[in-house]
């Protein structure tokens, strides 16, 4: 979809809820393309509101629930990745 700044304007709501289904829009000024709109997504990372809200559904509402008392000790971790057979420097 492509239209002027003006008809953009006018139609902006249009527009976004166009974008957000993943619609090409583009807006252009004096007839040539300014911008763009395109849909939001989240780069990377974790999305920690929707983590809760999923703990909030399977109903965990406690740190470590369900984890063996031995994922939270140090050495327990080392040995699962190997790092008990590493020397700490020169030999």
């Amino acid at each position: 979809m492509e239209l002027s700044l003006r008809d953009a304007k006018a139609r902006l709501s249009e527009l976004i809820t166009a974008a957000e289904r993943g619609e090409r829009v583009v807006i252009t000024k004096h007839g040539e393309p300014a911008v763009e709109l395109v849909r939001f997504r989240r780069r990377g990372g974790i999305d920690f509101e929707r983590l809760e809200r999923r703990r909030a559904q399977l109903g965990l509402t406690e740190e470590g629930e369900g984890w063996p008392p031995e994922f939270d000790d140090p050495a327990f971790s080392r040995r699962v990745l190997g790092l008990d057979d590493e020397t700490d420097g020169p030999a």
